[in-house]
């Protein structure tokens, strides 16, 4: 176990942990309204003078990629398909050398438009967030009908070459979690790749309710109903879903069980929100500011030491199963996944 911050190198925590994946978030407004995510009013959004700007995104990554030693950058949101500079902050990081793999965690509506531009821009690949098949149960679920624009996404993504094309689903108890068989089958015909999640305590409301999550022992037998699902010799490495080979292959499917199956002992991510704050941890509740640091003039080298310095405090998981958990303050939609 390391005995100190480094002050060179890359992100290292004080299990030995590296983190070489950054999720960067690029803004918290949404253009749906998810039941487990938000409320139907929204949130109050960040001012514009608290968004980090596209110069300062890319400043970071760059930071990132060239003294930290992150190799993955996903952007995330919120929405991050309606930040107005996307398109130029996905060419700025894939001029980067080393150029970083580039992907995008998306709810799909104007996918379809946009994909071949973010192709060309140097995105490489974009996981889809769709939990239902079902027109009625899609607006009861976002509180938009806009079920056929993120099929159109999906699609468009495909065409465009964001291979492989990820669809992100999560099953709630008494509203879609009959679906997981639909949702591989629907994933198979189409050549995606599914990976259903277990619903995270990560919602604005803090409702959250243990007793409501479909398990992935559930999401498994469900979809062994209609599948053969076989192990998956392929390394996991540091993939936060575990594959299971689909009636022998080679397509797969992926569960990533983070409340009943943790793999905080092998997570190599470290997440950036769109106001500039780093989090070790998809569940911290602390935060390090980089845009002050930023704004202040601070050096390169001063911002990846502060970097370092606030994943070196990582903790060794996230703790949702110890009686004095506490949800993290930001909802999903502010930290970015």
């Amino acid at each position: 176990m390391s005995v100190a911050p480094r002050t060179d190198g890359v992100l290292v925590d004080r299990y030995d942990r590296v983190a070489r994946d950054l999720r960067v978030s690029l803004t918290d407004k949404c253009n749906l309204r998810c039941t487990y995510c938000m409320p139907a009013e929204g949130l109050p959004w960040l001012a514009g003078p608290e968004l980090l700007t596209d110069e300062e995104i890319v400043r970071l990554v760059r930071v990132a990629v060239e003294r930290l030693g992150v190799t993955e950058v996903r952007f995330t949101g919120g929405e991050p398909l309606i930040r107005p500079g996307l398109l130029g902050i996905v060419t700025a990081v894939a001029a980067l050398d080393p150029r970083p793999r580039i992907s995008l965690t998306t709810n799909g509506i104007g996918l379809d438009r946009l994909a071949p531009a973010l192709r060309t821009a140097g995105l490489d690949r974009v996981n889809v967030s769709l939990d239902t098949l079902d027109p009625a149960r899609f607006t009861q679920l976002t509180r938009r009908p806009r079920l056929d624009a993120v099929l159109a996404g999906l699609a468009g993504a495909a065409a465009a070459g964001l291979d492989p094309v990820k669809i992100n689903s999560v099953l709630m108890r008494g509203v879609n979690e009959d679906e997981a068989p639909a949702l591989l089958r629907f994933a198979l015909d189409h050549g995606y790749q599914l990976r259903i999640i277990e619903q995270m305590p990560l919602d604005a409301q803090h409702g959250w309710d243990r007793s409501t999550m479909v398990t992935a022992e559930e999401i498994l037998a469900s979809l062994r109903t209609q599948f053969d699902l076989g192990p998956d010799p392929t390394e996991r490495g540091a993939a936060p879903a575990e594959t299971w080979l689909v009636d022998g292959g080679p397509a797969r499917v992926g569960v990533i069980a983070s409340v009943t199956r943790p793999f905080c002992g092998d997570c190599d991510r470290t997440r950036l929100t769109a106001d500039g704050q780093i989090r070790a941890c998809l569940f911290a509740t602390e935060e390090s500011d980089l845009r002050a640091a930023l704004r202040g003039g601070a050096t390169d080298d001063e911002v990846a030491q502060r970097w370092r310095t606030a994943m070196w405090g990582k903790r060794a998981g996230h703790g949702i199963d110890d009686p004095t958990f506490l949800q993290p303050t930001r909802p999903m939609s502010a930290i970015g996944g």
